[in-house]
Formats: C-alpha cells, sequence, structure tokens
C-alpha cells in the first residue's frame, strides 16, 4: 500500500451473488459479499473480531439458534469455537481480525454483543482518551478520541498499522507529508514510518497495529 488516503471498502466492493475475501494485512482478512449471499456456518480455533465496514450482516450461531446484526461501523466477537455462520443482509464489506487467546480482549466486549467503536471512547476537552480493544505481543487493536486541538507528535510505528477515522477529521503526518482524512477513510502506515497525528477539531479513530 502507497503512502494515500483510502477506502477498504471501495477498493473491495461486492459484486452481485459473490462473496469474495482476500488477506488485507498480515492474517486480517477482507470480505465483500453481495446482498443475499451468505458463508456458512464454521469454527476457529482463536477468537475473531468482526468489524463491519460497511453494509448490515448477520452472524448466526448454527449450534444455539441465537442471530446478531451488525450493521457499518460496528463490532461483534465470534468467540472461540463457536459455529457461528454470516449472511449478507446488503451488500457488505467486513474484516476479520484473529486473536490468539480470549483473554486477549477487553473484558467490555462480550460474545453475542454488537458495539459501535466510536460510542465506545467519550471526547474530553483537551485530552485524548484511549481504549484498548484488543492487545497482545502480536497485535493491538486501539480506539482513540482526540479533543479540539491534541495530537500525537511525530513517532515511528513498531508494526505495519491500518488507521480507521471513524468520527470527525484528522490530520495523519506521514514521512514529511501531511493527509486529510475524514470518518469512513482509512490510511496504512508501514513498520517504522515516521507518523503524527492531529486533531484540528474533534476526531476519533481505530487503529490496528500488527507487530509480527
Amino acid at each position: 500500500m502507497e503512502a494515500k488516503v483510502f477506502s477498504i471498502a471501495e477498493e473491495n466492493m461486492p459484486l452481485p451473488g459473490m462473496t469474495i475475501s482476500g488477506q488485507l494485512i498480515h492474517d486480517v482478512t477482507c470480505f465483500s459479499l453481495g446482498g443475499g449471499t451468505d458463508i456458512s456456518a464454521e469454527s476457529y480455533p482463536v477468537p475473531v473480531l468482526i468489524y463491519v465496514l460497511c453494509g448490515t450482516i448477520e452472524l448466526f450461531n448454527k449450534d444455539s439458534g441465537s442471530k446478531v446484526t451488525v450493521a457499518a461501523g460496528a463490532l461483534s466477537l465470534k468467540k472461540k469455537n463457536a459455529n457461528i455462520g454470516i449472511i449478507a443482509k446488503e451488500d457488505s464489506v467486513y474484516l476479520e481480525i484473529p486473536l490468539r487467546k480470549e483473554n486477549d480482549m477487553n473484558k467490555i466486549i462480550t460474545d453475542g454483543e454488537i458495539f459501535s467503536l466510536k460510542e465506545l471512547v467519550p471526547y474530553q476537552d483537551g485530552k485524548i482518551v484511549n481504549l484498548d480493544i484488543a492487545s497482545n505481543e502480536h497485535m493491538k487493536f486501539v480506539v482513540m478520541a482526540f479533543g479540539e486541538g491534541t495530537g500525537l507528535s511525530e513517532h515511528s510505528a513498531p508494526g505495519d498499522a491500518i488507521v480507521f477515522a471513524l468520527d470527525g477529521e484528522g490530520i495523519i503526518g506521514y514521512e514529511g507529508e501531511k493527509y486529510e482524512i475524514k470518518a469512513g477513510e482509512q490510511f496504512h502506515f508501514k513498520k517504522g514510518g515516521l507518523h503524527s497525528v492531529s486533531a484540528e477539531k474533534k476526531f476519533k479513530m481505530a487503529l490496528l497495529l500488527i507487530l509480527d
């Protein structure tokens, strides 16, 4: 990926009647499902976060019969060994983010509940609020709320990372260039890339950092 503001959803648009999957970054997979298509129930030996970028999907547990609907901007957790299938209620794009073990998750995230990423952290005047959603020695997924006029000074990335703009607008500094980013857009940092984040107005983002 070159240094640019982009949209994962727009670059992976669903095709009618088809399901498409591909590796996004390391072991994170991007799925594009045409409306009405589905992925048969399957289980994984590790917990998996489902992050919907556009559209609406339904997760169904084949064993219990329970169903949950997950819309764009929301997050759900597939527990280890849970037999879960997915139905696209409309054209949808989502990410599957595998974890290493159950206790990598923040305890506020529970199986079967739906979370809006941008609602997980509040704004505080003059401050930056951070919440680790999942974290281990291999990855970190964090949500951040920047109060007006706040920012992170230039530093290097210890691994490949993707920023997901959730609310408002921010400015990404990367390798001497500045990029404006707004809700619904993404930005990629390469390992070791010098970057900064600033918010002239309020701004929320999620950061997926891969440390492998």
